[in-house]
């Protein structure tokens, strides 16, 4: 749990034995998202504004998973979007998107990447959604060890 500024997020880190770049490509590439993101890819043309959508199939159909917009965008640095799940319960209205952001920090030819989601205090039914988000400690980490094994092993 990350409470700085008296704020709700979920955050996690992990350092990666690949270059920032490969890093990048990997958040961004829809062919790499697909392999750690539960079969899902992204869709965007990565400019501020623009949509993110985030697709897979479910039960032989296409499907919209997670939706928002990118809100800053650093190639191999920084990439901020909005996120919300469209097939929630939560009503679709800007006051409740979360902001997913990742940060590169290169190391040589490793990279550190750090993940925050939040601010839960800020969303309809913000306990209940981080709790699902934080999965019981987990927060991110699975996800991020998932991008750490296909980089190193590719």
């Amino acid at each position: 749990m990350n409470t700085r500024d008296n704020q709700l997020n979920v955050k996690s880190s992990i350092r990666i034995n690949a270059t920032a770049d490969r890093v990048w490509d990997a958040l961004t590439n829809p062919e790499q998202t697909k392999k750690y993101m539960f079969g899902c890819e992204t869709v965007s043309d990565w400019t501020i504004g623009s949509p993110l959508l985030w697709k897979g199939q479910y039960e032989g159909k296409d499907m919209v998973f997670v939706k928002g917009h990118i809100v800053k965008i650093e190639p191999g640095t920084l990439l901020a979007y909005t996120t919300i799940d469209p097939n929630s319960d939560i009503e679709d209205i800007p006051e409740n998107y979360l902001t997913v952001t990742y940060d590169l920090y290169p190391e040589k030819d490793e990279t550190i990447l750090t993940v925050i989601q939040g601010d839960y205090k800020k969303v309809a039914d913000g306990d209940r959604r981080y709790k699902e988000a934080y999965n019981e400690g987990q927060g991110w980490n699975p996800i991020l060890v998932e991008i750490k094994k296909m980089l190193e092993t590719d």
